[in-house]
């Protein structure tokens, strides 16, 4: 089974690339799947020089000028770019046998959101309160994703993988409630449920209410609708309860709404299109990553019951139609239990098909991973279910000793 470990540049130039490299060689995995475009976020990192690791928007490489030229979003850079972290990478693994993969965070990123913020997501309140979030529908964005997806394969690595290139998940993992990304933790004292959660973050910038009405759907009827719902609870009405499904939304919101959300999958599917064919152009093939398992069980591992290939609608995501247009799909297996992970692991190959390659994520530690048993359970229970590489999150963040579980996982 192919397998890969993820890395940040940051981690690997605090403990030294050599040293890194020699240690993720050690643990089998036949792969680095390194951070080349990242996203701001606070991490605790226990064997690094600095304990705790402040991480910034943007690329670990100077942007060709060639693609972002004339384009009005154009990636931070990161600090030490300059030194080229990604090519001596390409380098050094490719010496050691390993593959080395891109890994980019397309439209999470709060420093182009604080910078132009009309090109962030809009609430059906007009509100831009999630500066993090960049729409997949609005036209800079979409010119932003596909030159980044194409610079990022320009530096020679294996796959491009991309993370949130989709719509994003109000208060999903780090937004209200948590801590370390995009604009910092938020605070939120109205028990919003998950229905109310969800319209509250559908997107009703003009792009996708124009897009939604070439669909058919009345958007203006549905962003009304999400208002007047969301606004009662604000307001001190009691929140819905239950998971979100189409059926109960449908009986909660109205049709209308239920077929906006719908709608977003046709802004998604093309945009993935025109960057899967962006970074093919650069002689690599692109990993789309739904994000949909990481919203799920991203802060306990005990993901709600829903498989995340069928909520995956949620975030705009169609994976049969994905099936078609990309050689290869990622999904985040955050879950404490194998069976669970095998559940989802099925309805992603079903979703995608047989021809497509399977990618997941899994961590090696908590809250998901308690053991080095469990974790290779987890790998197991993942090639049964089709499978085709198991990814593992992420050097930096965990203890060794919990890195070593991937040894054995692997092994068995």
């Amino acid at each position: 089974m192919d397998s890969s470990l993820r890395v940040h540049v940051e981690d690997v130039r605090g403990e030294g690339r050599a040293a890194v490299l020699d240690r993720i060689a050690g643990y089998g995995v036949a792969g680095v799947t390194v951070a080349a475009a990242g996203e701001r976020s606070r991490d605790i990192t226990p064997h690094g020089p600095a304990r705790v690791t402040l991480r910034a928007d943007g690329v670990h490489f100077t942007p060709p000028a060639d693609l972002f030229a004339g384009l009005r979003l154009t990636p931070p850079v990161q600090a030490g770019a300059a030194e080229e972290p990604l090519a001596a990478l390409r380098a050094d693994t490719a010496r050691r046998g390993l593959r080395l993969h891109g890994w980019a965070v397309f439209l999470r990123n709060a420093t182009l959101g604080l910078a132009a913020p009309d090109v962030t997501v809009r609430s059906c309140f007009g509100d831009r309160g999630a500066p993090a979030d960049l729409c997949p529908s609005h036209p800079d964005v979409r010119s932003y994703a596909a030159a980044l997806g194409r610079a990022v394969a320009r530096q020679g690595v294996d796959s491009v993988v991309a993370e949130a290139l989709h719509f994003g998940a109000f208060g999903g993992p780090c937004g209200f409630g948590g801590s370390g990304r995009g604009h910092g933790p938020g605070r939120g004292h109205v028990p919003l449920g998950p229905m109310d959660a969800f319209l509250f973050g559908l997107c009703f910038c003009d792009f996708c209410m124009r897009r939604a009405t070439d669909l058919g759907v009345n958007a203006e009827a549905a962003r009304e609708e999400c208002a007047r719902i969301v606004g009662g609870v604000l307001g001190g009405d009691p929140p819905a309860q239950g998971e979100v499904t189409r059926a109960a939304l449908t009986a909660y919101a109205g049709p209308e709404a239920v077929a906006y959300a719908r709608a977003r999958s046709e802004a998604v599917t093309s945009l993935v299109s025109e960057v899967s064919a962006a970074v093919a152009a650069e002689g690599s093939r692109l990993v789309f990553l739904d994000g949909t398992g990481a919203v799920k069980g991203h802060d306990d591992g005990l993901p709600a019951p829903g498989l995340a290939a069928h909520d995956a609608w949620q975030l705009g995501v169609d994976l049969v139609a994905l099936g078609d247009l990309v050689p290869s799909l990622g999904a985040f297996g955050y879950a404490r239990d194998a069976v669970r992970v095998a559940d989802d692991v099925g309805a992603y190959r079903r979703s995608a098909g047989e021809e497509r390659e399977l990618r997941v994520v899994l961590r090696p530690g908590p809250p998901d991973t308690d053991s080095a048993d469990r974790l290779a359970a987890k790998v197991r229970a993942a090639r049964a279910a089709g499978a085709d590489a198991v990814d593992f999150h992420a050097y930096g963040l965990v203890p060794y000793p919990i890195l070593d579980r991937v040894t054995a996982a692997l092994a068995g």
